[in-house]
């Protein structure tokens, strides 16, 4: 059975695509993927551990909401396109959000493709500079969407209340929990770090707390971030960080790199901002990395993570935008190596009995059995 995972972005990297993909292919499934490449900087075709990944260079930009409409459009063509030239390359299309699902859902009521939808982020809550009609239009069509699919893939438990109004034939919840790879990376020298660090490697937004984080650093020398990723508001986040020595800037870097970095890390955090409405149901790879690892993570009140890391012991909790608060509670962690190992291994306890990949894995391939013998 051939499976074809697509996704709008690059999957330069994208650890989720890639560990389903060799989750499938472990199963015994053949797997390639198909990507957006809005640099037009990447290799058309490239194999990423053993996942032939295929990409299509359309120029666009992140964050620019309707403005990125039209190029928006040309990746909906193309990807129709590509899915109908190569429809005898795949039996199933395991499609990435809504902006990869029309396309499939077009194979599969004319040329009998099967769909597992796999929703990351629901995007009418996950869109920024988009007006309230649009995401109206959006949402709707999303939720018809879900009702023509195979299967229903959501990341939590909790966004089911998101999906509420759609009618799945099958629904499975496949956290986005981390391969385990903690062995593999040991913990950096502090004499040579300093005595306090910190860690975000991810999308560049002002809405995951970044600016704030930025400013408490600049009020400890002491402490230090190390920093990488991309997004909108790269620019901005970055120019916020000039003649700071204590943030080390490492751009876009490699899934591996991304963990090790974690891994060099005290702490974690990723504090959302509760009023986009996507971050109420956030349950991002970051919590599981984190718990994976064994380190705490700071998470801000009102989202979905709050919840999990308070029932786990196994982070911190802030009021969003609240600087006053999120330095107090840096301080604390600095001033208390005891406390951060034993959340850290409240942490790792946590991703061993309840999110550890193997489970999530499982999972995925109990999914795709029942879609097969539909």
């Amino acid at each position: 059975m051939q499976i074809l995972i697509t996704r709008s972005n690059p999957i330069a990297p994208d650890p989720r695509v890639e560990k389903i993909g060799r989750a499938l292919i472990g199963a015994g499934y053949s797997v390639q993927a198909l990507g957006w490449d809005r640099s037009g900087n990447f290799l058309t075709q490239e194999n990423r551990d053993g996942v032939p990944v295929y990409r299509l260079p359309i120029r666009a930009e992140y964050g620019k909401g309707v403005g990125n409409l039209p190029q928006l459009l040309r990746w909906q063509w193309g990807l129709w396109r590509w899915l109908l030239q190569h429809r005898a390359e795949y039996d199933v299309i395991h499609a990435c959000d809504f902006d990869t699902v029309l396309p499939a859902i077009w194979m599969k009521t004319f040329y009998g493709k099967r769909v597992v939808y796999d929703i990351f982020d629901f995007y009418s809550d996950h869109l920024r500079a988009t007006p309230g009609w649009v995401k109206s239009i959006i949402r709707n069509l999303d939720l018809w969407a879900i009702g023509k699919v195979d299967a229903l893939i959501l990341v939590d438990d909790t966004r089911i209340d998101q999906v509420a109004q759609s009618k799945p034939h099958l629904t499975a919840i496949i956290y986005n929990s981390p391969e385990d790879v903690k062995e593999k990376y040991s913990r950096v020298d502090k004499s040579t770090t300093g005595d306090f660090r910190l860690a975000y490697i991810g999308l560049l937004q002002v809405e995951r707390g970044l600016l704030q984080m930025i400013s408490v650093l600049g009020n400890h020398p002491e402490w230090y971030l190390d920093l990488a990723g991309f997004g909108g508001d790269e620019d901005k986040i970055l120019a916020a960080t000039k003649n700071m020595s204590n943030i080390r800037w490492h751009g876009r870097v490699s899934y591996q790199l991304a963990i090790q970095l974690n891994a060099s890390a005290d702490v974690l955090f990723a504090t959302y901002d509760p009023a986009v409405p996507n971050h109420k149901y956030a349950s991002p790879n970051k919590v599981f990395e984190a718990m994976m690892l064994g380190k705490p993570i700071i998470v801000a009140a009102g989202t979905n993570m709050d919840s999990i890391i308070a029932e786990n012991d196994c982070g911190c909790i802030v009021r969003y935008g609240d600087i006053p608060n999120l330095e107090k509670t840096l301080q604390s962690l600095a001033s208390d190596p005891k406390m951060v190992r034993k959340l850290g291994a409240n942490a790792r306890h946590t991703y061993e009995t309840r999110y550890h990949w193997a489970i999530m894995s499982q999972r995925l391939i109990q999914l795709y059995e029942k879609v097969l013998q539909k």
